[in-house]
């Protein structure tokens, strides 16, 4: 069973989801020519929106497992919060870095990603290690 702060994180996260429903919406105004954008833009957009969406549902399957971890203190939150954060900062990365008339290339923006990739790695590493030891564990 979920914490009752695990609990709360995974109510914001489906809360979340509405942003990218309303992500949804935004692309098919693209794909239909009603807002303007360029290649770039189109598939950055798209590749934001995916992020997002499974990133958030993959938090919520992190932190429902996650009791199930041999994790404490500072260990639990990054396996807590890593792929939360990655799912504000990649998507963010995809969109800030392609905002524009006709942008050719990503701009400065687009370290949001990286560093949005880098908390994800750490975050399922953290999370992966602890799952597994928690399993061990319980043998």
């Amino acid at each position: 069973m979920p914490s009752p702060i695990d609990t709360i994180l995974i109510g914001a996260l489906l809360l979340a989801l509405v942003t990218v429903e309303s992500g949804g919406w935004f692309l098919t105004r693209v794909s239909r020519g009603l807002a303007p954008a360029n290649a770039l833009q189109q598939s950055f957009f798209r590749a934001g929106h995916a992020h997002a969406g499974v990133l958030l549902i993959l938090s919520v399957v992190i932190l429902v497992v996650l009791p199930a971890a041999a994790l404490e203190g500072g260990w639990l939150w990054v396996a807590r919060l890593g792929v939360p954060v990655a799912a504000l900062l990649m998507p963010a990365g995809f969109f800030l870095s392609v905002l524009g008339r006709d942008p050719q290339k990503p701009g400065r923006a687009i370290l949001l990603l990286w560093l949005g990739a880098a908390t994800l790695t750490i975050g399922l590493l953290t999370a992966g290690v602890g799952l597994v030891a928690g399993g061990v564990q319980a043998l």
